[in-house]
Parts: C-alpha cells; structure tokens; sequence
C-alpha cells in the first residue's frame, strides 16, 4: 500500500475504505491482550480488547462481502454491523463512532480529507450523546482530540492518508494524557483501555498504508497468579489427558517465542506467567508426554514447584460437578412479562430459570455478550413486554442498545451485580402491570449488597489499599475495599465493609475454580463468624472468582 498511497489529494476509494478497516481489525486483534490487561482494577478478568475486536469483527464482517457500493454506503453498513455487535462498554461506544463517522460521509462516493474530517467530528459528536454522562480520561477524549487533530490538519494537507496518520499521532498523545484526566487510572498506573484500542485501530490503518506487518502475534506473558486459575474441565481437549504446572527460576534470559516453539511440540492450552523472576508455565499433555514439560524447563533452570493433575480421572470422580442439565425457561403467553437475564456461569443460569425467566443469555464479567444476541433472546417470544436484566455494569450499554432495537415495550432494569439481578426477579409477580414490576425491581436492587472475591494479578494501590499479585482482593458493590492472603479474610472484609451483622440472609455463590468442599467450608466459617444470621451455600458456576456474595 506505502507504494499506492496518494500524495496529492486522491480521495480513499469504498475498496481502499475497506482494506483500510480490515488492517484495522488486524492489528487491533494482535494488541488484544495487551488492551485487555489495562484493567484499573487487578481482575483476571480484563476484556476491553476483547469487546473491540469482536464488535470491530461484526463490523467489517458485514461489508466484506459488498463490492460496488459508495463509501457512504459501505460506511451505513459497517456502522450496523457494528451496533449489532456492539460487546461491553467499549464495544457499544465504538459502534456509537463509526455511526457518527457514517453520517458524516454518507453522501460521499468515495472519501477526501475534508469528508475524513466531517466524519470523525461526527463520530465524536455521536460518540458524546449516546453516553449519559460522558467521563475524560477515555475513549471518549481520545475520539474528541482525533477530530481536533483532523480539524487542524486541513492547515496542512488534505491528503486522507495523510490526515490519518496525523489523527493517529493525536491519539497516541491523547491515550498517554489519560492517567492526568481520570485519578482512577493514574491510581491504578495504566492508561485508558477503550481509548487504547481506539489507536490500535487507527494505528493499524498507518501501518498498512506503510505496508508494515499486521498479524506479527506478540508473545504474552501474564501475571503469574493468573496461570492456572482456569477451570481444567472446561478446557481439556480430547487426548490431552493432564494438566503440568511447573514453576521455574531461569538460568538465562527466557527467549519466550523458542519457549513456545518448544512447548507446542509437547501439548496445548500453554500459558506463561512471570513475576519476581520466577515463571510459571502451564500446559495441558497427553499420558505419554505427562513428564516432558518437567524436563523441558529443568534444561532452562531450577525448578521450583510442580503440580500435575489427571484431567480425565477428575471429570470421571463422582464427586465432578455434571452440568448438562436442561435449564427450563419459564413458558410465556401473550401479554405476559418476559425476563431476560445476563448470567455468568450455568449454576446461576438455574437459579434464574427457577425464579421463571423467559431468556438467559450467557455473559458476565467474560465474554460480555453483544446488542445483536440480547436482541435475539427476545424478539421471538409471544409477548410484547420484556424486562431485561444485564447484571452488569458493562453489558448495561449493550441491554439499553437491543431495547431500542426493538419494536416491543422492552425495559432495562439498571442491575449490575447478579445479587442485584436475583433479588429484581424476585418481585415479579404474574399479571401485575409492567410498570409496577418496574417500579418494584427498581426497588430491589438498592436494597441488596453485592461482594466479589478474586485474585489479583497485578501489584497497584488503589483507594489506599495496597494490593499485591496473588493476593485474595475484595470488592463490594464494584469497590475496592480489601487485599489479603487468604479467602477467608477476604470474605471477612466484605462482611466488613457491608455490615453484614444489619442483614438476615447470606449468600455464597462459588465459582468453578473453587471445589464444592472448600465452599462448604467457607460457608461453615461464615457461619461461626455470623451466627445470628443465615449463611446459604449455592453453585454460581463463574469463571475467575471464586464467590460471589450477596446480602439480603
């Protein structure tokens, strides 16, 4: 493209617009994980990148097929594409830009520096309205000094190709100022993860204008305290039949891409983490080749810890958690209320089926599901009112966005903890008024408390609290309110924080890196703790965090 690109004012023709997203995307998707480890809070969770890609994906997926349309055309289309792919926060934002950027170009057959410049001030603008309260410091900032750079740039060029690399230098400059805008992010040490993966996009098109490589994978090393953590049932792959975790000190600087090179070889599922000098690698291996990774990185350096563990006899113990049950959604008529719910795991899936919602949509703290599959969770029931509960805050977006989409009377109750989201359904009563259901859900979710208990993965201060990697980390209500070394103090903060002992019910709801029998203990040492009130013990089934708390 370096070779093609104009230096005298040539427009970007619909097939250049294209190829110019799809580099887009590419490198978007190669800086992925590095957008999703810009959390503020040390969550393994982080998944801001995510969300982009597969909004951004959604997007280019709808125009890959077209070929003879105007650029304003292409750019209708890509916009849809967008919006109903739109995953998370950041997903449903970016959907809002690349609307506005359509408005402005939509009479354009094809794309010159000033119709460059119109759309990205539309993006901003669009981008701005469809936030109800608009925040510096993120993604939102990052699209207003691109179009101010835009702008300016019309002084010097009006070369597209060249306004795009201008807007991308602004970007750059506008993400590192982010940390000086927002106190949270310059707290937690990082800079804003939407506004980051904003630049990708764009740095992505300069990089494909230059004709330098887009899919060059880089080699992510993680936290060490996340390797490991994921469920090993969920991941196994037929024929891998242990999982081998070694931790290691190296002799010599670790050269990681021939460490991978060497451990694909030998199995799949590989993670590597790191942190004080020491690695931890994690890979999953058939019978036959359970001690190879053993060898392998006792060649590199000494060996530390080891943990092997046969996946194949784990799932067959009749103590294995089985959860192909039928998950039976309640049966609605016309003019019923029909409940859809966000759930992050498949225990909270049956608790929510049993209080009789009509649609659950899997989703959560990962994978927040997009506009186009809540959209599609209810459009086909015989009813024409809906409820939905997103459960959290970053599918809130995304809920408000499938409401408008339909024709039906669709409200959006504003939960964003699953307790919130339990204790809405709870107040539904058949035949009453939508309005009054409304009314009593709304009520609801003030008056329950939510904790979430994880592990950190990085070290960071936030709020005053010191937190270390591998720490047991607290959150009530989405803050940060504790750091420990363990999970029973770790629980114990959350009651804490939430004045528990002002409540009659708690309840545990354990996730699936957590054993049926450690959370039988946790509930026991609760109860101790508190024994004015009751403790209920429940699987939740979410990934990452091994409870998710709840007082009523």
């Amino acid at each position: 493209m370096s070779e093609e690109r104009s230096n005298n004012k040539q427009p970007i023709s619909a097939a250049q617009y294209k190829e110019l997203m799809i580099a887009g995307l590419t490198w978007l998707r190669t800086n992925q994980e590095s957008v999703n480890a810009l959390n503020v809070f040390p969550v393994p969770d982080g998944d801001t990148g995510t969300n982009m890609v597969l909004t951004l994906q959604a997007a280019v997926n709808e125009i890959s097929a077209l070929e003879n349309e105007s650029v304003g055309e292409l750019a209708e289309k890509l916009a849809y594409g967008a919006l109903m792919g739109a995953r998370g926060n950041s997903g449903v934002i970016l959907s809002q830009i690349w609307r506005g950027f359509s408005k402005g170009i939509e009479h354009c057959q094809t794309m010159s520096g000033k119709h460059l410049v119109e759309g990205l001030k539309q993006a901003r603008d669009t981008a701005y309205k469809g936030v109800v309260r608009p925040v510096e410091g993120t993604i939102l900032t990052v699209c207003k000094d691109m179009a101010l750079a835009a702008e300016k740039s019309l002084q010097e060029t009006e070369d597209p190709y060249e306004i795009i690399r201008l807007i991308t230098d602004a970007a750059q400059v506008s993400v590192d100022h982010t940390p000086e805008l927002l106190d949270v992010l310059k707290e937690a040490g990082v800079v804003d993860a939407g506004g980051k993966g904003l630049m990708h996009i764009f740095e992505g098109m300069v990089r494909y204008i230059d004709g330098e490589p887009l899919d060059i994978e880089p080699i992510h090393v993680q936290p060490l305290s996340v390797i490991g953590q994921q469920e090993a049932l969920s991941s196994a792959e037929p024929g891998q039949d242990y999982e081998v975790i070694v931790d290691f000190q190296p002799h010599n600087p670790l050269v990681l891409e021939h460490f991978y090179e060497e451990l694909e070889n030998i199995g799949t599922s590989i993670q590597v983490g790191e942190g004080d000098g020491i690695y931890r690698m994690h890979i999953h291996v058939p019978t036959e080749k359970r001690y190879e990774p053993i060898d392998y990185t006792m060649s590199l350096g000494t060996i530390t810890k080891v943990h092997i563990e046969n996946l194949m006899i784990q799932m067959e113990a009749p103590g294995a958690r089985k959860e192909e049950d039928p998950i039976k959604l309640a049966n609605i008529s016309p003019g019923d209320i029909a409940l859809v719910t966000i759930s992050p795991g498949t225990g909270f899936s049956h608790i929510f089926a049993s209080l009789g919602a009509a649609a659950i949509v899997e989703g959560g703290q990962t994978m927040n599901p997009s506009t186009q599959e809540i959209l599609a969770a209810f459009e086909d029931l015989p009813t024409d009112q809906v409820i939905i509960l997103p459960n959290n805050k970053n599918i809130l977006m995304a809920a408000n966005s499938a409401a408008k989409l339909s024709v039906k009377q669709v409200r959006v109750i504003p939960s964003v903890t699953v307790p919130q989201g339990l204790a809405a359904m709870l107040r539904l009563i058949p035949g009453q008024d939508l309005d009054v259901v409304i009314k009593e859900m709304e009520a609801a979710i003030t008056e329950v408390e939510s904790g979430e208990i994880t592990t950190a993965v990085r070290d960071v201060e936030i709020d005053g609290i010191n937190v270390k990697e591998g720490e047991i980390i607290s959150l009530h209500n989405g803050k940060l309110v504790g750091s420990n070394t363990n999970l029973e103090d770790g629980c114990l903060v959350f009651l804490e924080s939430a004045q528990a002992q002002d409540y009659e019910l708690i309840t545990l709801f354990h996730g699936k890196n957590i054993s049926p029998e450690e959370a039988q203990e946790m509930a026991e040492f609760i109860q101790e703790k508190y024994p004015e009130q009751v403790v209920e013990l429940q699987y939740g089934g979410q990934p990452h965090y091994q409870f998710i708390l709840s007082l009523e």
